[in-house]
């Protein structure tokens, strides 16, 4: 039996797996980016993950796109991030008190990170997102913030908004349990719409407080932003005193050492970060500029607490994992092994005939399965889902694991192999001529 129309692949130790935790999980699963309901069937049960590659329940092994969404940078159980790990579990995992190691992350974060002067942890990207929102609504005194269609920030109320019907229209929640109070201050705008954004601030400039941006968007896949939006941003935030917040939970010491605003050469006043800097632990963390951050309790009003934020096992992990990165850069290798895989899927793409996009910064890329350049929300939506479906399951048979939706981001991991590169792309060509077969 499959766990898919397109799988030929048998994994009935999954199969029972999800059976089993539909009974006491809701979906039976713990975030909905693990269901597969984007590409059918049922999701596979992971038993361990070592370097490049994660091993099902069912014995199968498979070469890691996904890297837990973004933090296995340096690849699965890496020796020293686990040494840290240990070494510190074995001192207690959690006092509600100051620990040294704090301190110590703090310091890698702001000598990384060209904006940031002051940093506070917390334990999710969701939670860095949210604090950044209150943090800029308290800073400024003013109530509105403005997110981008297709930019996900996690389930903050406030930011779990589409767009109304027209470019100034007031977000409406869109999932239940959102009032319609906790979302009437957050204005939705398209990516990459320069003109859409300086008429919101031509009319309401005097009342925003920030603005939060995906600096290269994941999660409607991968979408790059012009340099004329990012500038016309920095520009209009700066003269009307609102404050620009960067998430970077993705993007953070993946695209650079210094994340997507060093290398694009960009100064936010707030950035949120997450994923790499835990090293595989649940962490998050919110940063900017000193006098910005000195609005945080106990330094400042805006309050904000958590009894397990800058946890120590997780702030080993990070340090383990941020010493690696700085002492091995692995970005200039992720950055020639992921121009191979998109100009192999390009290649093998065009020669068959089959409509494609492929957006690429660094090791973060997505194959979109459309002739339209996928620049926006509205672009990324002319997909076609179903043959992004068959294409997943053809590369799962093959041992190759990407994103199971059209609309995330694939990582390349800093523990692949230039062999399985080609592993990787001789597997999109056999799956691609199948596909133009049907």
């Amino acid at each position: 039996m499959s766990l898919s129309p397109w799988s030929s692949r048998s994994r009935p130790n999954s199969l029972a797996a999800f059976a089993r935790a539909q009974h006491a999980i809701p979906g039976g699963v713990n975030s909905p980016a693990r269901a597969f309901g984007a590409v059918g069937g049922t999701p596979i049960f992971i038993a361990k993950g070592a370097g490049q590659y994660l091993y099902d329940i069912d014995g199968l092994r498979y070469l890691d796109f996904i890297g837990s969404w973004g933090p296995m940078i340096l690849g699965h159980a890496h020796p020293a991030v686990v040494k840290a790990a240990v070494e510190t579990l074995q001192n207690g995992t959690s006092f509600g008190a100051p620990t040294e190691l704090e301190s110590r992350l703090a310091e890698m974060v702001i000598d990384a990170v060209p904006s940031i002067e002051m940093v506070r942890f917390v334990s999710s990207g969701t939670e860095a997102a949210m604090s950044a929102i209150r943090l800029a609504r308290g800073h400024t005194g003013r109530n509105i913030i403005v997110k981008f269609a297709g930019c996900y920030h996690g389930h903050v109320d406030a930011l779990l908004v589409s767009a109304g019907s027209s470019a100034l229209t007031l977000g409406v929640p869109n999932s239940p349990g959102v009032p319609a109070g906790a979302t009437r201050d957050t204005v939705v705008l398209r990516y990459n719409d320069t003109q859409q954004l300086a008429d919101l601030f031509a009319a309401r400039g005097d009342e925003i407080a920030g603005v939060m941006l995906e600096a290269v968007v994941g999660n409607m896949g991968l979408v790059v932003p012009t340099p004329e939006f990012r500038q016309e941003l920095r520009r209009l935030t700066h003269h009307h005193g609102a404050l620009l917040i960067y998430d970077e939970v993705m993007t953070g010491f993946r695209l650079s050492y210094g994340g997507a605003q060093e290398l694009l050469g960009d100064l936010p006043d707030m950035t949120a970060l997450g994923k790499i800097i835990g090293g595989g632990y649940p962490v998050g963390a919110y940063g900017g500029r000193a006098d910005v951050m000195k609005s945080v309790m106990p330094a400042g009003p805006v309050f904000q607490a958590g009894t397990l934020s800058g946890n120590p096992v997780a702030m080993a992990a990070g340090i383990a994992t941020l010493n690696e990165l700085k002492t091995n850069p692995p970005y200039a290798r992720l950055e020639a092994q992921s121009a191979r895989i998109e100009a192999g899927l390009r290649s093998a793409a065009q020669s068959l005939g089959i409509p494609h996009q492929i957006n690429r910064v660094g090791s973060m890329w997505t194959f979109f399965f459309t002739g339209t350049p996928v620049t926006n929300l509205d672009t990324a939506k002319t997909v076609d889902t179903q043959r992004f479906a068959q294409f997943f399951w053809l590369m799962m048979d093959r041992g190759i694991y990407l994103p199971c939706s059209q609309f995330e981001a694939a990582f390349t991991g800093g523990a692949m192999t230039d062999a399985n590169i080609d592993e990787t792309i001789a597997a999109a060509i056999e799956s691609l001529t199948i596909m133009a077969k049907n």
